[in-house]
């Protein structure tokens, strides 16, 4: 660790040294401070996907490794079930609605680089404050935090605005719109009601013409102009958006520049790995924060030739194969660059795997294990636990597995506290710092409760029982699955927040996770003595939580995430929106 190198450059050296290795293992003083940070989170990655959480047919080796060498999270939970509001809860240590990074509406997520949402300014995120500690700061690979707010080049939801000295990737996310083979995935079926719409609208306007010209149909020329300029305006309204999806979020942006406009999917992965090498190269001599935010495994899951073919899994599994060798490419530089001892790596998923995603006979999306329910349900274990895996060599016990609940929202006061920095005290923070539980030097999670939401919902609480070591969970609200029994809601692609997509439940459902993990048999007063005693703690748990929400502006409202033409990231002269910087050329 960075304080045993201290100790080496002083003349107490030595019998410091001496000292702590008479010491229990792994009791190291809390002086330690100021490792470097390697954070990996992947997309859409399912927690049965991992070998060392149970796959035995997808190979994740390098994954597996760190859980070898450091501590394995089992009941790792993420703040949302979506992409835009986990990761802004990661970034700020906060449930999203605190920031208005949660969704009333069925937009629940970033939908253009165009739009006017993201994360708020005055939001604090963690790499703002390790910046302030002198550490460098970096991001590779997805943001989906926003862009601009009010004019094509504010930034005032980029990476540099929060907190990162450095950023190359993604604004947005990928997509299948991505890849020009690939059947469009952005609002597929809003998509489809555009297009009925238009050639509805067309088919009148036509069929008035040939009818005042045949003399069929008496109506004034004006009339027909005016029809005729509505379908053409009304077509133009949807398709400048929904027809150039591809150059207007698929883009790569290194810093404020775009490198790319639209994507040259082929390279991507390439470059990214690149530019995470190249970023703790660059940064060995001083203390970095290297945010690796993978676009794997997300649709439509790019993959080189390399690994094409080579898993059991078909397209998906050959995507996961490729992260981890990603993931061990990342490992390698850092131990040639001489920094093992001193950096803390850590690895999970924004949430669980989507299992509506299909196309035809292939199944794109992932596998949550024995968990119910996946991407996008605010409330059943599938959707929110995933991956936690920390190491940090001489600091962490190797080999240990730790069945507490933790959030990602943890990692905020985790790295910030080693950094040597303090959370903010003028906000509600929701994280814990997880370095006593993972050092062994508590023996308990300190959350008692967590609370599941989709959107702005409130689906589920959790409720761990620490002196009796029962973890509890009360479903106020569950998606109906479509078709019924089927697990997911195949028919949607997505699973719905609330109207009639959900079913609402009085009193709640109620499962013991310790017990029953995969939320099969729910309790009810008959079953368990305690059930009446459970639903009335957690009551109150809700009514407190409550009370500590204040009314924010809402980012992901309609108004906001909506195309605006003016806040369009743009290479060139909008609307001729083309570059490729990576190139030869």
């Amino acid at each position: 660790a960075s304080f045993t190198l201290l100790c080496f450059r002083s003349p107490l050296g030595t019998p410091l040294i001496f000292g702590l290795l008479l010491q229990a293992p792994f009791t190291q003083p809390s002086t330690i401070t100021q490792p470097n940070f390697v954070l990996l989170l992947a997309d859409d990655l399912g927690i049965g996907d991992v070998g060392c959480y149970g796959n035995d047919t997808i190979r994740t080796p390098n994954i597996d490794g760190l859980a070898k060498e450091g501590v394995k999270l089992t009941q790792h939970i993420a703040a949302a079930p979506l992409c835009t509001p986990s990761r802004a809860a990661f970034l700020t240590g906060r449930y999203p609605l605190r920031s208005g990074m949660d969704a009333i509406n069925d937009y629940r997520v970033i939908f253009w680089n165009a739009g006017s949402g993201g994360l708020p300014p005055n939001e604090t995120t963690f790499a703002k404050i390790l910046q302030h500690q002198g550490y460098s700061t970096g991001l590779i690979g997805k943001w989906h935090q926003g862009v601009n707010c009010e004019s094509r080049n504010d930034h005032c939801h980029h990476p540099l605005k929060h907190g990162f000295d450095y950023f190359y990737g993604m604004p947005f996310t990928l997509i299948s719109d991505c890849e020009p083979t690939e059947t469009p995935e952005m609002d597929r079926a809003f998509r489809r009601k555009l297009w009925l719409s238009t050639q509805m609208i067309g088919l009148i306007t036509l069929t008035a013409v040939l009818g005042r010209l045949t003399g069929l149909i008496s109506v004034h020329w004006k009339t027909l102009t005016c029809l005729a300029g509505f379908s053409l305006l009304f077509f133009i309204s949807w398709f400048s958006s929904y027809g150039f999806v591809r150059y207007w979020n698929c883009i790569m942006m290194r810093n404020h520049g775009i490198t790319e406009q639209p994507m040259v999917t082929d390279r991507t992965t390439s470059l990214i790995l690149r530019e995470s090498i190249s970023f703790i190269e660059r940064n060995k001599h001083k203390p970095f924060l290297l945010f690796l935010s993978f676009l794997h495994s997300h649709t439509p899951l790019l993959t080189t030739k390399k690994f094409l073919g080579r898993s059991r899994h078909g397209l998906y599994g050959d995507n996961v194969e490729e992260m981890d060798w990603m993931v061990g490419q990342v490992l390698d530089a850092i131990d040639k660059e001489g920094l093992r001892e001193t950096t803390l790596v850590y690895f999970a998923s924004d949430h669980g795997g989507w299992l509506e995603r299909q196309e035809g006979e292939r199944q794109l999306g992932g596998w949550n294990g024995i968990y119910k329910g996946g991407k996008a349900m605010g409330g059943w274990e599938g959707g929110i636990r995933v991956p936690g895996i920390f190491r940090w060599p001489g600091v962490l016990p190797a080999g240990t597995v730790i069945d507490e609940p933790t959030s990602l929202m943890d990692i905020y006061p985790t790295v910030v506290h080693l950094a040597g920095g303090e959370v903010p005290q003028d906000r509600v923070m929701d994280g814990r710092d997880l370095l006593p539980l993972l050092r062994g030097a508590a023996a308990h999670s300190e959350h008692e409760f967590l609370f599941h939401y989709c959107g702005v919902h409130l689906h589920a609480v959790r409720w761990h029982q620490k002196d009796t070591g029962a973890v509890w969970k009360a479903h106020y609200v569950t998606p109906i699955f479509s078709p019924p029994g089927a697990g997911a809601c195949y028919d949607r692609g997505f699973c719905q927040c609330f109207g009639e997509g959900v079913t609402h439940h009085e009193p709640p459902l109620l499962f013991e996770l310790s017990q029953d993990p995969s939320e099969a048999k729910p309790l009810s007063a008959d079953t368990e003595p305690l059930f009446d005693t459970v639903i009335r703690k957690i009551g109150r748990a809700v009514e407190e939580h409550r009370r500590t929400l204040t009314p924010v502006p809402e980012q992901l409202s309609v108004s906001n995430v909506v195309w605006k033409p003016w806040l369009q990231p743009c290479c060139g002269t909008f609307p001729f929106c083309w570059c490729d910087k990576e190139g030869d050329n």
